[in-house]
């Protein structure tokens, strides 16, 4: 089924075209509650119908499953879908909480990796695959030198890497053209603004945001911890602590303020600020909010008709200096505790 409305098509890096928004996959995941693996599937199919054909997974989501999952959609439908995945993260996502994450970037994990997701995801090849995280130990020279040998091997056909710093990004385009950066942006998330995007503008490398909508915080859905689901990883994060929490939700109203103004939801103005910032910012980019239900999907792309003014975005860029608490536990695991 063709989308009714077209959905604009944004050129990141190295000649890499998308959906002007894509889908994070990782929602469906039990990461932020239980999922229904009939629902998650009906609803990547609802994407591709609408034309939302840019699917985010990793090969760390549900330990493997949510690949898995996304090969049933590829079954039918891989000439319609631009596939992403993702390598690096080792360990347990559940322990977060006790930072017993880790990184793994060297040569022969990196081609290990892509044969294990290549099978999970039942296609020859994925169109764009992402560093994870960095492994600090191991020069990125030496991970996007074994990415680039996948590149010609024809398993991969694009590179990206995600919570680079601006630095590690240079060192890695000198290696290998990079697709695209992805980072957590959004309105309440902007550290990635001081240097990772200037650097991203510069290089002609595109911008995929996760966590546009902050979490699903910036929707106006959460309203206190008792609203997160037991054993959501939401629960370990600073922003969503006592305190933070009740601070944010300043940031929120403002959105819906605007929201209502515009006659859209807060999730459609959240992701109409990230266009219009990456505009004014001289970059390319694509966010990639994730949602468990086919309804989310067609309000998200309602916000690509979203037209703010000065005054509102003005408001909307204040609002920054609201947030309370950092954007992860450990800073170390993203840019922000490298730049």
């Amino acid at each position: 089924m063709a989308a009714q409305n077209p959905v604009p098509s944004v050129a990141l890096g190295d000649e890499l075209s998308v959906s002007a928004i894509g889908f994070g996959a990782m929602a469906l995941t039990p990461v932020y509650g239980e999922v229904d693996d009939t629902e998650s599937l009906a609803t990547l199919h609802r994407c591709i119908d609408l034309g939302v054909t840019f699917i985010d997974t990793a090969n760390i989501y549900g330990g493997g499953e949510n690949e898995r999952l996304i090969a049933q959609l590829l079954a039918d439908r891989r000439d319609e879908v631009t596939l992403a995945t993702k390598f690096g993260i080792t360990g347990n996502p559940a322990n977060r909480a006790t930072r017993e994450l880790a990184a793994r970037g060297d040569a022969a994990y990196v081609r290990a990796c892509i044969d294990e997701s290549l099978q999970r995801l039942q296609t020859d090849a994925v169109d764009l695959y992402y560093m994870h995280r960095r492994d600090t130990s191991v020069p990125i020279e030496e991970t996007v030198g074994a990415m680039a040998e996948l590149v010609a091997a024809g398993k991969v056909r694009h590179l990206g890497l995600s919570e680079v710093t601006a630095d590690e990004l240079r060192a890695a385009v000198a290696v290998h053209p990079i697709a695209a950066v992805q980072s957590e942006w959004s309105i309440w998330s902007r550290d990635v603004e001081a240097n990772v995007v200037p650097t991203a503008a510069e290089l002609g490398v595109g911008f995929v945001p996760y966590s546009p909508l902050g979490r699903g915080f910036l929707t106006g859905t959460i309203t206190s911890s008792d609203d997160l689901p037991s054993g959501d990883f939401r629960r370990t994060m600073p922003r969503f602590g006592d305190g933070a929490l009740d601070a944010n939700l300043a940031v929120v109203e403002l959105v819906k303020g605007v929201a209502a103004q515009q006659g859209a939801t807060p999730a459609q103005v959240a992701l109409a600020w990230l266009r219009y910032r990456a505009q004014t910012l001289g970059v390319a980019a694509v966010p990639i909010p994730g949602t468990r239900r086919a309804a989310r999907v067609e309000e998200n792309l309602g916000s690509l008709s979203v037209t703010l003014t000065a005054q509102q975005l003005d408001a909307l860029n204040a609002a920054a200096a609201a947030v309370a608490g950092h954007r992860f536990g450990n800073l170390g695991w993203v840019s922000a505790g490298r730049e």
